[in-house]
């Protein structure tokens, strides 16, 4: 499982590729690598929790964000080794 953790760098470019971000994020939903998103408090920027995926996938997966290819934001991505969880997430764990 991954955190990924996207900082905002230039706040003016937010809304000129805020509609191919959303795209970016909802394509991520559709093959199964992310599993939520939200912003970062107080923070400016957005955190993502993804899993499915190698860690060199990913890092190819948000090297495409258009807010990462257009200096919008600094992505950092932390891999986390889940070994308990809540039953409810049990598919996270291995």
């Amino acid at each position: 499982m991954f955190f990924v953790t996207l900082k905002l760098t230039d706040k003016e470019k937010v809304g000129t590729f805020m509609e191919a971000h959303k795209a970016w994020i909802q394509k991520g939903f559709d093959e199964g690598v992310f599993l939520a998103i939200g912003s970062l408090t107080p923070e400016p920027g957005g955190g993502i929790l993804a899993h499915n995926a190698a860690r060199e996938a990913l890092e190819a997966r948000v090297a495409e964000d258009p807010f990462v290819v257009n200096g919008v934001a600094s992505p950092t991505i932390t891999e986390v080794q889940v070994s308990r969880t809540d039953e409810r997430l049990a598919f996270l764990k291995g």
